[in-house]
């Protein structure tokens, strides 16, 4: 089990809730079980989050192992040019 906190606009679409505590063992099955639980986040996914563990931030990175304990924040992508 892990607690993920939503940043930002991420929170708003997940009803207004910034923890969760979610069980999963890398971040492809956070992102799905997250979605699972806030369905609203899965446009947010499809275009990107990145993923804060333990201060290092990880993209394009699914498979990444989430050890317990972990300090996870999912923040929206920022674009710009």
């Amino acid at each position: 089990m892990v607690e993920v906190t939503l940043w930002g606009s991420l929170s708003a679409v997940a009803g207004g809730k910034a923890r969760h505590e979610i069980e999963a063992k890398d971040i492809r099955e956070l992102f799905r079980k997250l979605a699972e639980q806030c369905p609203g986040i899965e446009p947010w996914i499809d275009r990107g989050i990145a993923v804060a563990i333990d201060g290092t931030i990880y993209r394009d990175t699914w498979s990444k192992e989430l050890p317990p304990g972990a300090e996870i924040f999912l923040l929206p992508r920022l674009a710009g040019g």
